[in-house]
């Protein structure tokens, strides 16, 4: 009797563990399929009508590898091993987001990794919003936030623009555009193919405006222009079926360059001489790797681009770093692209700000930097 009851107890453990585990499985594939977006079929329509999409995908003008071969294993043996780095040792401080009735001449408002609110001109704009918690497909896995968003969404101020630089889950976020959707009378204008997904997710046709890299579209007297980045995209299995872009957004007298993300690229200095010079550009510092440097450009490549889009001068505008403190997505330390990004600055004299979350920063008249990474390791 006492073996029965035992294999009973054993059988109702294991049926009470492999539910658990069911229902956890449940719940970590809940959506997925509407988190991924617009199929590659849906896509190709709008896709195909650019110059640069060939054999059903995109490709960055410079030859471009996402990862070294042979670098896999490497790969997933710093994942296992890597414990607490590339996380702060204390809590991350958030700024109260301020936003004036009228929005200034070039400012910016940093959200935390590339989500930032821009000012130019009077206008403004809301690039890359991430308000989600984790940068995945599931709400159970994937990198989850380091640092809670400084304002919600339904406080912002009213936008002119909503920006994306390409489709990866922490530049574009479904949970986030719906909701801007619904609060927000803003266009969503997005690179060539990427407009399939907010169709999918029921955004008015009427608010997308797909472009090429050097298109543009007019607001007023703000002028959008989907610009060269040296990047990847892909939401599943499939890769590069929509474009990725950086951003040019010019009002009558300023000029902000918004890198998205991007790898380094002479191109950024065309792009200079095309379109700049910049009082402000917005670049991707963090989570590089030189198994992935074609696809993410370090801190010195920042202030390298910096330069490159101020037609070599490097003291010209003031840079502004994004791409980094949110989302554990490397394995460098967490202040390390700060770090190496203040150094290199500091040797090509280029003004540099580095906002907290929520942090607005006035590009003609930025306070005093206080060094308040420098605690958090």
């Amino acid at each position: 009797m006492v073996t029965v009851v035992g294999v009973k107890a054993k059988n109702a453990v294991t049926t009470v563990l492999a539910t658990a585990a069911l229902g956890w499985l449940t719940r970590a594939a809940w959506g997925l399929p509407s988190q991924m977006g617009a199929s590659r079929a849906k896509v190709r329509p709008y896709a195909a009508t650019s110059p640069r999409y060939r054999d059903c995908q995109f490709h960055n003008t410079d030859p471009s590898s996402m990862m070294l071969p042979g670098s896999e294993t490497g790969i997933l043996k710093a994942l296992i091993t890597r414990g607490k780095a590339g996380r702060p040792r204390r809590p991350i401080p958030l700024a109260t987001p301020l936003a004036p009735v009228e929005a200034a001449d070039v400012a910016v408002t940093w959200y935390g990794h590339s989500s930032v609110l821009v000012e130019v001109d009077g206008y403004r704009v809301l690039a890359d919003p991430v308000w989600s918690n984790r940068v995945s497909p599931s709400a159970l896995l994937g990198p989850s936030r380091m640092h809670p968003t400084p304002v919600p969404l339904a406080d912002l101020p009213v936008l002119d623009a909503i920006v994306i630089s390409h489709d990866h889950y922490d530049h574009l976020d479904m949970a986030t555009v719906q909701q801007l959707a619904a609060t927000q009378k803003a266009p969503f204008v997005v690179p060539v193919g990427l407009g399939a997904h907010l169709r999918q997710w029921r955004v008015p046709e009427e608010r997308i405006v797909e472009l090429d890299w050097d298109e543009s579209t007019t607001l007023g007297e703000l002028t959008l222009t989907c610009t060269e980045a040296r990047h990847f995209s892909g939401r599943g299995l499939v890769r590069n079926t929509t474009q990725w872009a950086s951003w040019v957004l010019a009002g009558p007298s300023r000029k902000v360059f918004f890198g998205g993300d991007s790898g380094y690229t002479t191109r950024f200095a065309d792009l200079g001489r095309r379109y700049g010079p910049f009082d402000l550009t917005l670049l991707p510092v963090g989570a590089y790797d030189t198994r992935w440097a074609d696809i993410h450009m370090n801190p010195e490549e920042a202030v390298q681009t910096h330069a490159d889009l101020n037609a070599g001068d490097a003291t010209r505008g003031l840079l502004v770093p994004v791409h980094w403190a949110t989302f554990n997505l490397a394995f460098h330390t967490w202040s390390e692209p700060i770090v190496r990004l203040l150094a290199a600055a500091q040797e090509a004299g280029t003004p540099v700000a580095v906002p907290m979350p929520g942090q607005r920063v006035d590009a003609l008249k930025p306070a005093a930097q206080t060094p308040w990474w420098t605690a958090l390791g």
